[in-house]
């Protein structure tokens, strides 16, 4: 049976001037949040796709922009001025709201996200910050403490990560003991800078507790390269890279990596470039073996500067220079359809959360008005049609400075 013709864009968000350069969609579906060249971010309810509050976060362009849902709620942003911030989101919204009226930045005298504190980090790359979630707290059901994994400091072929909220330095100079390698000057290595980074946990199939820190590093010189720390004393810490060991590396593209996608249970990865290739890396067999577990999937279509894998990990999504985005299944890497709206690049993408739950409505006070006032309205419970639907969203972020988001089919809905 054929596949239904390519939808056109459910929604279309204007509430940037400037270049998308990073989305992120919240784990219950109900934020999205817009990073932009100019360092402004951008907060958007997705049940009523009005911008909650939008503010100046970043002196130089967002490079990515995360929520984490630590002992509160907070905001993780990193910019290309050399600066990871993590803000305090603001619990009432609905003045901003009211006062944003669709404007791109919040109007002065808005309330915007709390600084709570800011760490100075190398984005000379690029490179978007990655986390991870450490210390669950069963009886909050949140996560106590982050670790964020960025380029080192000091030399952009190495990885730093920092843990949160303590803002102290874990492990430094991941990469620094690779072996093989010549150096060249100023401690640049023949893979070059770091591109893309994904910390996680080795994933295990039966296993769904935390067992080996893993980081994924993709280069400059298109190699994906996996370190695994490993100590020989019991040290939480590492200095100077000392007891991490590279696992496996390999080299799919000629140029640089311009994206890599990890699945939500790390247990695959996809990278992109300039070429029409795409690098398929299943990581939890690679370092077993490397050469059949890493394999390279042909597209007809060079140019590609972002992917997203949907939560099942059998769709992706990139997204080309000329604007388009094309859906492909994973296990073939057959075409699955093209969405066209953006004019040329498409920068930033991300699928919605499949399994998020359903939110309830704002609560109410004494006479019965939910805490949104007049916004109430509008804030409803959403149906059970419509939650199944935003679960399907792929989101875009364009260099036309709007963001596209598309309801898809069910690709992955079992067969009766």
């Amino acid at each position: 049976m054929s596949l239904p013709p390519p939808p056109s864009p459910k929604h279309i968000l204007r509430g940037h001037r400037d270049q998308i350069t990073s989305l992120y969609v919240s784990d219950d579906n109900e934020r999205l949040y817009s990073g932009d060249i100019i360092g402004l971010i951008v907060e958007t309810a997705t049940r009523t796709l009005r911008a909650l509050v939008s503010w100046k976060a970043h002196a130089n362009a967002i490079l990515a922009v995360k929520e984490w849902e630590g002992i509160d709620r907070y905001i993780i942003s990193h910019g290309r001025d050399n600066k990871l911030r993590v803000w305090k989101e603001i619990k009432d919204t609905s003045l901003n709201v009211e006062a944003l009226g669709g404007s791109a930045a919040s109007p002065q005298g808005i309330p915007v996200p709390e600084l709570m504190y800011s760490l100075d980090v190398n984005a000379l790359n690029f490179c978007p910050f990655s986390m991870l979630g450490v210390n669950y707290n069963y009886n909050t059901g949140r996560e106590e403490e982050l670790l964020v994994a960025v380029p080192n400091l000091v030399e952009s072929c190495w990885a730093d990560i920092w843990t949160l909220p303590s803002c102290q330095r874990l492990h430094a100079a991941v990469g620094k003991t690779r072996q093989g390698s010549e150096e060249v000057d100023e401690g640049i290595t023949t893979e070059g800078i770091i591109m893309s980074l994904h910390l996680h946990r080795s994933p295990h199939p039966s296993i769904s507790t935390a067992t080996e820190l893993r980081m994924l590093m993709a280069f400059e010189a298109g190699s994906v390269e996996c370190w695994a720390f490993r100590p020989t004393h019991g040290k939480l810490h590492s200095i100077e890279g000392i007891g991490w060991e590279r696992l496996w590396d390999v080299r799919f593209h000629a140029e640089s990596v311009m994206a890599m996608g990890v699945s939500r249970d790390s247990t695959l990865a996809l990278s992109v470039s300039a070429d029409h290739l795409v690098g398929r890396y299943d990581l939890m067999n690679a370092p077993i073996d490397v050469e059949a577990s890493c394999t390279i999937a042909r597209t007809k279509h060079p140019g590609n500067s972002s992917i997203a894998i949907h939560d099942s990990g059998k769709v992706c999504a990139l997204g080309g220079w000329d604007g388009k985005i094309r859906l492909y299944s994973i296990k073939t890497f057959k075409p699955l359809g093209t969405l066209d709206y953006h004019k040329n690049g498409v920068q930033a993408l991300t699928f919605a959360r499949s399994n998020a739950l359903p939110q309830p409505r704002p609560s109410q006070n004494q006479n019965g008005e939910g805490d949104g006032g007049e916004d109430d309205d509008e804030d409803e419970e959403l149906t059970a049609s419509d939650t199944e639907a935003r679960k399907r969203w792929l989101v875009a972020g364009g260099k036309d400075g709007r963001i596209s988001t598309w309801e898809l089919v069910d690709f992955v809905k079992p067969k009766p």
